[in-house]
């Protein structure tokens, strides 16, 4: 998939984030191996430890439907839904993908429009990260 593509994906599914306490809109569009895509929004709740981020949202939806292999993912978000700078994940959400991902092939792209965006590869991001063989 085109990365221009993914990127109009997450972009249109801001709307959709739960943010009545913050108004920081946050969507991701996870790309599978086998070319699927899940869509993923930040959930607010208002304990705000419940509280869910795009990026593990949309891992959850693709892990629960048996997905196993990711090839990248794109973030935006802004204050109200209007997207005027990079986004990038938490350290949960970096943590989750290192669950689920190469930390040497996985990107992540941080996107504010189709023209303007940067990636990165997992390891990037999280490096020495704890992942599965840590624990073989």
């Amino acid at each position: 998939m085109e990365i221009k593509t993914l990127i109009q994906t997450a972009i249109d599914a801001l709307p959709n984030s739960y943010v009545p306490y913050s108004q920081f809109h946050v969507a991701a569009a996870l790309l599978c191996k086998d070319g699927t895509v899940y869509t993923g929004n930040n959930i607010e709740n208002a304990s705000y430890t419940p509280t869910v981020c795009a990026e593990r949202c949309a891992f959850f939806k693709a892990v629960g439907d048996g997905k196993r292999e990711f090839e990248a993912i794109v973030i935006c978000g802004g204050l109200h839904g209007v997207i005027t700078d990079y986004c990038p994940p938490c350290g949960v959400c970096r943590q989750v993908m290192r669950e689920f991902c190469n930390p040497e092939t996985f990107k992540i792209i941080l996107a504010v429009d189709k023209d303007h965006y940067d990636v990165y590869i997992l390891k990037e991001l999280l490096p020495q990260g704890f992942g599965p063989l840590n624990l073989a």
